[in-house]
């Protein structure tokens, strides 16, 4: 991050010069969890249809990317916006592939059962399992991650080890925050047990979308040119960073209320909190347009 240079931008139009690959976050960045912002998506479309770039949605969705393409569609994220789609469900099935002499509890409402379609896995009650899959709240809408600590205290005191296959704590549906699987985690840690975390910001989501970005722009791929969008300072930017990404930092999302006005961000706040957190950026924009 230059310290002279502006921080802020007009939009993506600003930079898709320099980039020819980009790594999209989606809730925050694409929709909110009820409907999508357009310009968002027609500032990905024109990035791959008017500068020839290349663009892979990276969400830490605990679901295969399969059924990620209708929930998109769903909220109006139109198909010509991106090219694939790299879950952290996909990489959590990898790891629950290496894991299928165990017997499993799932931890999370049924609708992300579709993570475990296709594997033979001896699905459980707590009382028999022997790993923990946490996928989230069995009820986002009403529960928080304390109606989970007598459940988790007893798996924990019986050192069963936890895959968490979505490390966000909260996200927005709409104007309201809503627990995730990674506040399931993170109350597991405290609690003295074991937890391995998938998704951002973590490696291997990033290595899953790095090659499916290679697989799409053959042999002349180039890293270099990879620019990463997220609104997650903990998760897209940290994760961004940490594989030595650019990012452009969508500031209206989730730490909104940090910058100023949601439109209007303060820079110098903007640039203070990526002090803070020893992150950086390569451009910031209150919300993803071209």
């Amino acid at each position: 991050m230059n310290a002279t240079a502006p921080l802020l931008v007009s939009g993506l139009g600003a930079l898709a010069p320099d980039y020819s690959g980009i790594l999209c976050d989606v809730w925050g960045v694409l929709h909110n969890g009820v409907t999508a912002f357009p310009d968002a998506h027609g500032a990905l479309q024109r990035f791959r249809e008017e500068a020839g770039g290349a663009v892979i949605l990276i969400t830490n969705a605990p679901r295969p990317a399969a059924p990620i393409h209708d929930q998109l569609a769903g909220f109006g994220v139109t198909r010509a916006a991106y090219d694939d789609v790299v879950t952290s469900g996909d990489v959590t099935r990898h790891l629950l592939i290496e894991n299928l002499d165990r017997k499993v509890v799932h931890m999370g409402p049924e609708r992300d059962m579709p993570l475990y379609e296709g594997l033979d896995i001896a699905l459980t009650g707590d009382d028999a399992a022997e790993l923990i899959s946490c996928t989230g709240l069995i009820d986002d809408e009403r529960e928080t991650p304390d109606d989970y600590r007598d459940r988790l205290t007893r798996l924990a005191a019986r050192g069963l080890p936890m895959i968490c296959a979505n490390p966000d704590i909260v996200v927005e549906r709409g104007e309201r925050l809503i627990w995730c699987a990674g506040a399931l985690a993170r109350l597991y840690e405290d609690l003295g047990g074991t937890v391995t975390i998938l998704g951002k910001p973590h490696k291997p989501i990033y290595s899953a979308a790095l090659a499916r970005l290679q697989d799409i722009q053959g042999a002349a791929f180039d890293r270099n040119r990879v620019l990463a969008i997220g609104d997650g300072l903990p998760t897209d930017i940290r994760g961004a960073v940490s594989q030595d990404l650019d990012v452009l930092f969508i500031t209206a999302g989730i730490h909104a209320a940090d910058f100023g006005p949601s439109e209007a961000p303060d820079e110098a706040l903007i640039r203070r909190r990526l002090a803070e957190e020893g992150l950086s950026a390569r451009a910031a924009v209150p919300r993803l347009r071209w």
